[in-house]
């Protein structure tokens, strides 16, 4: 009677566990907009990556534009913290970050140079 009880769960679980990390993948996809109003960016599945694209960015910006993509690859931790590369071709840049979700925030921390030079920014999911 127990083994069946442990089979019918373990049944369960490998029938829920894919759903659960799927819908947690989910949450990182779609449009944000960053917390200093510069860009809008929409982030999708780009083959075996994930990409960020620029759909928005604030008039007159000189350092980003509209169709750049940020190309990553990104470990889920779980519980809304991804960590990850990313390249970006338009610097011919590579760097290390860590994403974070919170409900309809996020916030990204990318790294160069072993660490040495890090930026955070906030987003808002839109």
């Amino acid at each position: 009677m127990q083994n069946i009880r442990f089979l019918k769960l373990s049944i369960l679980i490998a029938i829920i566990s894919p759903t659960i990390v799927k819908a947690d993948e989910i949450s990182m996809f779609g449009n944000w907009a960053r917390s200093d109003g510069i860009a809008h960016v929409a982030i999708s599945k780009c083959g075996q990556d994930f990409c960020a694209k620029n759909i928005w960015i604030k008039p007159n910006w000189k350092t980003e534009k509209v169709g750049d993509v940020l190309i990553m690859k990104i470990n889920n931790k779980g519980e809304g913290l991804y960590l990850g590369t990313a390249y970006d071709p338009q610097r011919n840049l590579n760097l290390k970050f860590k994403l974070n979700i919170e409900g309809n925030k996020m916030t990204t921390k990318g790294c160069i140079i072993g660490g040495l030079l890090c930026k955070t920014v906030g987003w808002k999911r839109i």
